[in-house]
C-alpha cells in the first residue's frame, strides 16, 4: 500500500498512528506529497487532499476517517469498536477531533496571510470551536489504557496545535494535558512526530 501524506498533517498522523498501533506500518509505503498542490495527489483524489491511500489492489481511499476504517478492518486488534455504544462514542470523539483540526488548519493558514489581511471574524469563530472541542476533551475522561480511534484522533490534533502553535491549550485543562503527556510516549506517537523527522 502507498500513503500519500505530509508529516505535519494531523489527519495523516492519525492514519500513521493507527497503522503503527495495528502493526501495519511495514505494509505501507510513505510518499510525501503537498496537499492541494501535488498533481500526483490530484490524479488519485479529486479533492487533491492528503492523506490518500492506494491499496495493494490499486483502489484509492481518501479522507482520514475512511482510511482508518479501511486499515482497521485488515488486522486485529480493532481500534474502531464494532458494538454500540462504544462505536458511536469513539467515532464522535474522532469527529470532534477532526473538526477541531479543520478549525486549527484555518487559523494556521490565516496567520500566514500578510499583516492587515487577517480576518478577525474567522479567527474568532475558529478559536471558539477549538476551545469548545478542547473543553469537551478535558471532560471526556480519556484513557491512557485504551488507545482507539477517538484517542488517536485527539492526540494527533493536539500534536498539531503544538507544532503550529495554534493555541496554548494546556491552560485550565490539567486532565487533557496529563493525558497527552502520557500518550505522547507511545511508540506510535514518537514514530509519527513531525518534529522528530
Amino acid at each position: 500500500m502507498r500513503l500519500l501524506y505530509s508529516a505535519l498533517s494531523p489527519f495523516a498522523r492519525k492514519v500513521r498512528v493507527l497503522a503503527l498501533e495495528k502493526g501495519l506500518s511495514d505494509r505501507i509505503g510513505l510518499e510525501p506529497a503537498a496537499p492541494y498542490q501535488d498533481e500526483v495527489v490530484r490524479a488519485l483524489n479529486p479533492l487533491n487532499k492528503i492523506p490518500t491511500l492506494v491499496t495493494d489492489d490499486g483502489e484509492v481511499v481518501y479522507d482520514s476517517a475512511v482510511i482508518c476504517d479501511y486499515l482497521d478492518g485488515l488486522a486485529e486488534p480493532r481500534l474502531i469498536p464494532t458494538a454500540q455504544p462504544e462505536r458511536h462514542r469513539a467515532l464522535t470523539l474522532e469527529a470532534a477531533a477532526d473538526g477541531m483540526g479543520d478549525a486549527a488548519l484555518l487559523v494556521a493558514r490565516e496567520r500566514m496571510r500578510p499583516d492587515g489581511d487577517h480576518r478577525q471574524d474567522l479567527f474568532d469563530r475558529q478559536l471558539k470551536a477549538i476551545a469548545a472541542a478542547l473543553d469537551l476533551f478535558e471532560r471526556a475522561a480519556l484513557s491512557t489504557e485504551r488507545f482507539g480511534i477517538g484517542e488517536i484522533a485527539v492526540a494527533a490534533q493536539l500534536g498539531y496545535l503544538d507544532a503550529r502553535k495554534v493555541v496554548d491549550w494546556r491552560a485550565g485543562r490539567p486532565a487533557l494535558a496529563a493525558w497527552f503527556e502520557a500518550v505522547s510516549k507511545r511508540g506510535s506517537m514518537i514514530a509519527s512526530d513531525p518534529s522528530a523527522g
